[in-house]
């Protein structure tokens, strides 16, 4: 009878749901004393029906039989987080993990303890380690997935706030780290590619940027980027091909003007060494005039009636694809003896009389537009009003194509590249639909 009063007391049967269905019960290691894992048991049973006290008791009895018996260490510890005590939790967690690195219950508890103390990257650990011992864990996935989302979140806010102060290694730093927590999401390579094309780490930038695409062909910001380097390189081709990409996906990622400017660097690559090379000549020649315009002004051509001429000198000429429809439009002339002379120097009388007839061309499409030149006499110092060239030089002025210097046309002077590229630019935009 006397043993009867001193038998542990028993729980009562759990009626409804356990009070900590979260807590993982310390199952004891294959070979424990039976009576520890009574002990523990019947603790466990106490503590889902919150009579701490009895539960207590049970797992205070199993350790002082036997200290280092971990499940019962385990079992206080979920007693203390029970209780709101979540850093006596934590210690007596670590407690058991020295017994048992690899105790299932105890990674748990550990990690429920430390998501208590707002330490989400040691709980996280503590979650991963425990699925990796028990992957049946399932619901631990959630939690895990819930805190990397969490980690990644404080981790990008940190990149970009190093980013914007312009601390690029800290901010490369942070988004790889994000990166090997994500590997498969693109938008963290195209945001380290930024920071590191930013930072003129344009190799990386560009093996990142495209390994965002390799993941997301949808994403046309990184291939915007790829086209950016590609054409800060010098890869006109490739960059086309990437803006072009990006444009078909979200044009507002293309920055406008690129592509016509790229375009216009493929076309200009095609044509002959010497048509490139007009920008940079001290003084332009007649097959360098009648190319520019051939190239840049065609369409405007096009609306020329074609004269029947004969052209003599031009036979294997670089420029002889522009000069004779040039001529046949009656922009430009050929001398009386049928010869284009296309080295010939160009003056600024000749080039008005040219751009003269391109002008009459523009007000045959435009007539509104032709009022600002037509019928205007420009007051211009070195040209009387009764010189044969005026009328050229002044519609040529009134335009705005071709500028005066300190009021003077300077009727013979010579005329460099960059400035018959800029006037046959401005012919060209008065042409423009």
């Amino acid at each position: 009878m006397l043993a009867a009063a001193c038998a542990p007391k028993s729980p009562p049967a759990i009626a409804g749901a356990p009070k900590h269905p979260d807590f993982v019960m310390p199952v004891s290691p294959a070979g424990a004393p039976a009576d520890l894992i009574a002990r523990v048991e019947r603790g466990w049973q106490w503590l889902q029906l919150d009579d701490f006290r009895n539960a207590e008791r049970e797992f205070a009895a199993a350790l002082k039989r036997q200290p280092s018996f971990h499940p019962a260490d385990t079992a206080m510890a979920y007693l203390a987080m029970a209780r709101g005590n979540e850093k006596d939790a934590a210690m007596r967690f670590e407690r058991a993990l020295q017994a048992d690195a690899g105790y299932v219950p105890a990674l748990v508890g550990r990690g429920q303890a430390l998501l208590e103390l707002e330490r989400d990257a040691d709980a996280l650990v503590s979650f991963e380690a425990a699925l990796a011992k028990d992957p049946s864990l399932t619901d631990l996935q959630s939690r895990i997935d819930v805190l990397r989302f969490r980690a990644t979140q404080k981790m990008l806010g940190r990149a970009k706030g190093a980013a914007d102060a312009q601390r690029w290694d800290e901010a490369a730093a942070l988004y790889r780290q994000a990166i090997a927590a994500s590997p498969d999401s693109a938008f963290l390579y195209r945001d380290l590619a930024s920071v590191e094309q930013r930072a003129g780490l344009t190799a990386n930038a560009l093996e990142h940027y495209r390994k965002a695409v390799e993941l997301d062909p949808s994403d046309a910001r990184s291939l915007a980027g790829i086209g950016a380097i590609l054409d800060a390189q010098g890869d006109v081709a490739g960059a086309i091909s990437a803006y072009e990409r990006a444009e078909a996906i979200d044009a507002s990622e293309v920055p406008d003007g690129v592509m016509a400017r790229l375009r216009a660097a493929a076309a200009l690559a095609k044509l002959p060494a010497q048509y490139r090379a007009i920008p940079g000549r001290d003084q332009v020649t007649r097959a360098d005039v009648a190319a520019l315009i051939g190239v840049r002004l065609e369409a405007l051509l096009s609306r020329a009636k074609p004269r029947q001429v004969i052209i003599t000198d031009v036979r294997n000429h670089w420029a002889q694809s522009w000069v004779s429809p040039v001529v046949r439009s009656g922009v430009m002339d050929t001398l009386p003896n049928y010869e284009f002379e296309p080295s010939r120097l160009v003056r600024r009388n000749e080039l008005a009389a040219t751009v003269s007839r391109l002008l009459t061309l523009i007000a045959a499409i435009k007539p509104d537009l032709a009022g600002k030149w037509q019928g205007t006499r420009v007051q211009i110092n070195d040209v009387a009003a009764t010189h044969l060239s005026y009328p050229a030089a002044s519609a040529a002025v009134a335009s705005g194509v071709m500028r005066l210097s300190g009021g003077n046309f300077e009727l013979l002077r010579g005329v460099s590249g960059a400035e018959a590229v800029d006037i046959i630019g401005r012919i060209e935009a008065l042409a423009r639909p």
